[in-house]
């Protein structure tokens, strides 16, 4: 049995016009990746992707088949999924966000946990850790990730467990 893994790209979160379109709010790093797309899974079942169009950082689609407002809300709050062969290809230190959940997270010799969280605030991701150490994804503070072996290298400035224990 092939299992195949997702990669979720953005949430519809309204509808748009009378037609069937709808607004999705994005979540990958690069917007314009949908024009790539012919089609998207939502709830398990394939859309085919009539057209794409963009308005203050949301991605507008117009799915065939799906042809007015009605048909339209029934998709309101689902996620959009694209299997993996269709996900965009990584640069050298690149990588799928959700393969950086559940990493072990060390400083030094020291476990601090596994990331629980992420959270994008637009100039960088920060990994919650526990849901207690709070760690900028940037070069400063991120010194390694091993994939394969579900690892992060972290180093921690003074404070930052006082600040977020």
């Amino acid at each position: 049995m092939c299992v195949i893994k997702y990669f979720e790209i953005g949430k519809i979160i309204n509808t748009h016009g009378l037609k069937g379109e709808v607004k999705i709010f994005p979540m990958t790093d690069d917007i314009k990746r949908f024009d790539l797309l012919k089609s998207v899974f939502v709830n398990d079942s394939e859309y085919k992707i009539n057209k794409v169009f963009y308005y203050k950082n949301l991605v507008y689609i117009k799915f065939a088949g799906i042809n007015n407002i009605d048909q339209a809300e029934k998709l309101k709050g689902e996620i959009i999924k694209i299997p993996e062969s269709m996900a965009l290809p990584l640069d050298k230190n690149e990588y799928y966000i959700s393969d950086l959940y559940d990493l072990k997270v060390y400083s030094g010799e020291e476990f601090l946990g596994v990331i629980t969280d992420i959270i994008s605030t637009g100039k960088h991701d920060v990994y919650i850790i526990n849901k207690k150490i709070f760690i900028p994804a940037v070069k400063e503070f991120i010194l390694d990730i091993n994939i394969k072996n579900k690892t992060m290298q972290v180093k921690l400035i003074d404070g930052m467990r006082d600040l977020n224990a």
